[in-house]
């Protein structure tokens, strides 16, 4: 989900600092929220199974991390991640050889997979399909001779993996089933995910265009792609609402829509275009949707 770029320092960091940088601490925190939102509507269905979310859990975060990592060694090798504002690289940082980044990466998602195979083995043999498209969609992001990262459908794959199957994926593993309701969380957190890549990309279009990487953001354009971000906060928000009202989940689950009071600074964040203000509305995207998923849970278990 969201890149980093690369920060003066007078001193070089310490291997743990890089190491913990790299893996976008933020993304992380928002990487759980579909696990949790997930969790929260097994719970509400009286259908927990313990071992299966926690590996749900497990697979979210690796593959966050694989992500982050591929991204960062990639983006090294391509040359795409020069004079960029934000936090620290690890490829780039001259602490870690790119090439330890490239196999953390493949670790990462050696554990993503590894667990994912766990959890098929107690539910359905056939997530072990849907993980394979995941740790291979994860890698081809930014990986392979034409990584779909770089023409624009870094928010397909985004909401496709980080959204729907991670929240969709989690409520299976619990109950060998699919509510309506993990339709509902999946989209929102589908959304609250793409609008974290979409401002890393808008931070990050000049410097993409001239490193040719055509995300979304280069294609599309600054002002559209605020657009985007704007659209993406109002589905996230609007989508337990509307699927309160219709009688699809509790009324209260509709309690997210609280965190509409978080997005104006992040909304002037995007209409500055200022790279540093952007590095800063990032981390309130994930923060925002780690509300939404937290807030998701309170109304369920209430209404429970």
């Amino acid at each position: 989900m969201g890149d980093a770029g690369t920060v003066s320092l007078e001193s070089p960091p310490s291997r743990a600092r890089v190491w913990w940088m790299a893996t976008r601490p933020a993304t992380l925190a928002a990487s759980v929220s579909p696990v949790l939102a997930g969790t929260a509507i097994a719970v509400d269905d009286h259908a927990v199974r313990t071992l299966p979310g926690l590996g749900a859990l497990v697979v979210a975060v690796a593959m966050q991390v694989g992500v982050n990592y591929a991204n960062d060694y990639s983006d090294y090798v391509r040359g795409a991640d020069r004079r960029r504002v934000g936090p620290l690289r690890a490829a780039s940082s001259g602490v870690v050889p790119p090439e330890h980044v490239k196999r953390a990466a493949i670790a990462a998602f050696g554990v993503a997979a590894a667990a994912g195979a766990a959890i098929s083995l107690v539910t359905d043999w056939r997530l072990l399909v849907v993980g394979a498209l995941a740790v291979a969609a994860g890698w081809l992001y930014t990986g392979g001779p034409r990584p779909y990262g770089y023409i624009g459908l870094g928010e397909l794959f985004v909401f496709v993996f980080f959204g729907l199957f991670a929240t969709v994926g989690t409520v299976y593993v619990h109950e060998l089933r699919i509510p309506s309701a993990a339709w509902v969380a999946g989209v929102a957190t589908g959304c609250l995910a793409c609008a974290i890549l979409a401002l890393n990309n808008l931070r990050d279009i000049a410097t993409d265009a001239a490193a040719g990487k055509r995300t979304l953001a280069v294609r599309v354009g600054a002002a559209w792609t605020r657009r985007l971000i704007a659209a993406l906060f109002a589905v996230a928000l609007l989508a337990p609402l509307v699927a309160g009202l219709a009688g699809w989940v509790p009324r209260l689950a509709a309690l997210p829509v609280l965190v509409v009071t978080m997005v104006p600074p992040v909304m002037r964040a995007a209409a500055s275009g200022e790279p540093r203000e952007l590095v800063g509305a990032l981390q309130r995207v994930a923060v925002i949707e780690v509300w939404w998923a937290l807030l998701w849970t309170l109304g369920l278990l209430v209404a429970w």
